[in-house]
């Protein structure tokens, strides 16, 4: 009753805090994609405290010198709504690519479109490649760092679906760059569309940068599928 409780006050807080950066993040704007996601990063921060606060869920990051270079693209498992507050702290500037019906969402949209998101048809087959390559390669250009999320929607821990290939051809497009593979077990804690959070800590894993430079693109995101998968074994067999 009393982790439920939290979980409550903590999804209450969540939804509330929503609505208020969206509104700083809108008077922000005048002063550009720098302040706005100052403010972004503060507030990823006092969310992860909240939940540490209300429902006991911590984390621990484990292979941060991967990312001592250039900017480039992070393929990141997706089980839960957990990454998609911590990742604004687990990386550098960065920018995402997410579905476009989050874009015109009341509140929400302001604070992703003013963060540079990139909002795509994920309905438009090549077309929605292509708007990842060229909207990302701008992106790379300014410096921030890409964050995809290879399976596209969020899928139940213990489980896995295909992954797409953009963020994969998004690097090579830009210069051949590398790809960051990231595993997590935030799905075992903050199931998907669960409202009750776990106590406990998240492990996550930031993989060595596999090379996407004159390779098949396909061989290359299988390459990070089977990182991502075995490392989340070992994690769960850490675990037991």
């Amino acid at each position: 009753m009393r982790q439920m409780l939290g979980s409550l006050v903590f999804t209450s807080v969540l939804f509330a805090s929503v609505a208020i950066y969206g509104s700083v993040a809108f008077l922000c704007t005048p002063f550009g994609y720098r302040c706005s996601y100052a403010f972004a990063h503060f507030w990823a921060r006092w969310m992860l405290a909240s939940l540490r606060r209300f429902c006991g869920l911590g984390y621990t990051v484990e292979g941060l010198e991967n990312l001592q270079r250039d900017n480039t693209v992070v393929l990141m498992k997706h089980s839960s709504s957990w990454e998609t507050i911590a990742q604004i702290q687990l990386f550098p500037p960065q920018v995402w690519v997410i579905k476009r019906e989050l874009l015109w969402a009341p509140v929400l949209g302001w604070m992703l479109f003013f963060l540079k998101a990139i909002g795509i048809n994920r309905r438009a087959g090549r077309s929605a490649v292509t708007q990842v390559i060229e909207q990302g390669r701008r992106r790379l250009d300014e410096g921030l760092w890409i964050i995809i999320f290879p399976e596209g929607t969020r899928v139940p821990a213990g489980e896995t679906r295909r992954y797409g290939i953009s963020g994969v051809l998004l690097a090579q497009a830009a210069g051949g760059r590398p790809v960051v593979p990231v595993a997590h077990n935030a799905g075992d804690f903050w199931p998907r569309r669960g409202l009750l959070k776990k106590p406990g800590t998240v492990r996550v894993v930031i993989g060595a940068p596999i090379p996407t430079a004159g390779r098949e693109a396909r061989d290359v995101i299988d390459d990070v599928r089977r990182w991502i998968d075995s490392t989340l074994r070992e994690i769960a067999a850490e675990g037991r």
